[in-house]
């Protein structure tokens, strides 16, 4: 399963731990199915994470889409507001855009928030 690591407010330091860990565990051989996007603070994730937005990347997890327009017509909303967030979560690293389509090719996600 990969997953899709969020974490909010982390610092330098504990990224640094979590790249040099992901690559001790790659030098062992494991298999390393998981991503990391980070936020500063959580007002930068709730600029970008919108309900609508949630709903989004639940649907092109289950159905990878090959344009914005069919995504649109799928989740039955404007083009230009799905065109704007397709925008903000490709901008954040949330889903992949490529010559194939859009696509939020991990199975779970998770938050950590640093306090």
């Amino acid at each position: 399963m990969s997953r899709l690591e969020i974490h909010v407010g982390e610092s330098l330091e504990d990224m640094k731990r979590r790249v040099v860990d992901a690559v001790e565990r790659a030098k062992r051989g494991e298999i390393i199915g998981e991503e990391h996007v980070n936020f500063e603070s959580w007002e930068a994730l709730a600029g970008v994470m919108t309900t609508k937005r949630f709903e989004l990347l639940r649907h092109l997890h289950r159905s990878p889409e090959a344009t914005i327009a069919s995504l649109a017509r799928s989740l039955k909303r404007d083009y230009k507001r799905v065109h704007e967030d397709v925008e903000a979560l490709s901008q954040a690293g949330l889903i992949d855009r490529s010559a194939d389509g859009l696509r939020a090719d991990y199975d779970e996600i998770r938050t950590l928030i640093a306090l």
